[in-house]
């Protein structure tokens, strides 16, 4: 399909980037839309023929047929645009990014049966190419306003991104949607032209901290040092859960937590709380949330960890919490010395509330 094509942009394109901010960008010139939490999509249109394309350059297409019909229905003939492959959730809470991920899986019976269960939509938020015509160098200004009228007739499941020139829209939604599982705002330049792999965007996230039980590391991918530390909270029946990973250690850093953490490796396993996690390999499938199960994104990666005595508290930094987990990295702050593993538990963090699927894309 992709060399039947004869776009004036062929796939790959690598999509333009974000550097991240702590403040909404305000002044003139500025484009607001919320941040999307799905998979990055540059879709490539020549009559019949779809692609579907990754950031990474990873074929999309097959993991997502319910989005190939619509998408012929709603793109104009000759076209690339560039957007997001999102997951409404089943319950109507905004998006499951939990959810999205099981498509990305080898067997096509169990992805065909997951599109029709769980249907998935698509964001669209810049045109860079229509008919014989690359838009690359084209202002962003004009390129939003020409997908608006090459998509004005878009319905569920393709989507246009909600767009606003107003920062107190912008401030709205960054606080209103994080209970939908968005990640925040992300804020372009009407002037700039589009720019593949660089970052010149801005991109405004939320990032709190929580006190968290350190119950184990995993290596580093060289084999040198802590890679990341398992991170756990206590629910109300002081269960503990695995809920993320906090990583990007120094090289130096990495070699010191493993000597630091070398004692309470000691004895670890015999009444660590995560101890059957080898029988639990696929961590969706457990009633409890733990480390190890395997990857779908990346089926090589080791997940692999050493248990350590439940004794260690860490501040962490993190973004949001969805489905009882934070969701993307983070990162490190302190040591705790201060606080009891048993006194980490969820009632710390704020829980925004559910917003649906619908009202994150009204474009109001």
């Amino acid at each position: 399909m992709m060399n039947e094509m004869t776009l004036p942009l062929a796939p790959p394109i690598a999509p333009m980037l974000a550097k991240l901010s702590d403040e909404i960008p305000e002044g003139e010139g500025w484009l607001y839309e919320p941040k999307w939490d799905g998979f990055r999509c540059i879709v490539f249109r020549d009559g019949d023929s779809l692609e579907l394309a990754s950031r990474n350059e990873r074929p999309f297409t097959r993991y997502f047929p319910e989005l190939l019909a619509p998408l012929l229905r709603d793109l104009p003939d000759r076209c690339v645009v560039d957007g997001e492959i999102v997951m409404p959730a089943a319950d109507d809470r905004g998006l499951d990014f939990d959810a999205l991920l099981q498509r990305i899986h080898p067997a096509e019976s169990r992805v065909r049966r997951l599109s029709v269960e769980t249907p998935a939509s698509f964001v669209a938020f810049d045109l860079l190419a229509l008919g014989d015509d690359s838009l690359l160098d084209r202002p962003l200004a004009e390129r939003v306003a020409l997908l608006n009228s090459s998509l004005v007739a878009a319905e569920r499941p393709i989507h246009l991104c909600p767009q606003t020139l107003d920062p107190a829209v912008a401030h709205r939604w960054f606080t209103e949607f994080e209970g939908a599982g968005l990640d925040g705002v992300i804020a372009k330049r009407l002037g700039d032209p589009y720019t593949p792999d660089k970052r010149t965007l801005v991109k405004v996230k939320h990032r709190r901290t929580a006190d968290c039980v350190i119950a184990g590391y995993r290596v580093h991918k060289d084999g040198n040092g802590v890679g990341s530390l398992l991170l756990g909270l206590h629910d109300d029946d002081g269960v503990l859960h695995h809920v993320g990973v906090a990583a990007s250690f120094t090289a130096k850093r990495r070699a010191e937590l493993l000597a630091e953490l070398e004692p309470l490796t000691h004895d670890a396993i015999e009444a660590h709380p995560w101890r059957e996690w080898a029988q639990h390999m696929a961590a969706a499938e457990a009633e409890q949330r733990m480390p190890g199960g395997g990857s779908r994104w990346n089926a090589g990666k080791d997940l692999s960890w050493v248990p350590l005595r439940i004794e260690r508290v860490a501040e962490v930094t993190f973004g949001q919490l969805q489905e009882g987990r934070f969701r993307h990295g983070s990162t490190f702050v302190r040591w705790r010395p201060d606080r009891e593993p048993a006194s980490c538990t969820y009632d710390q963090l704020e829980v925004a509330e559910p917003v649906p699927f619908a009202r994150l894309v009204a474009r109001e």
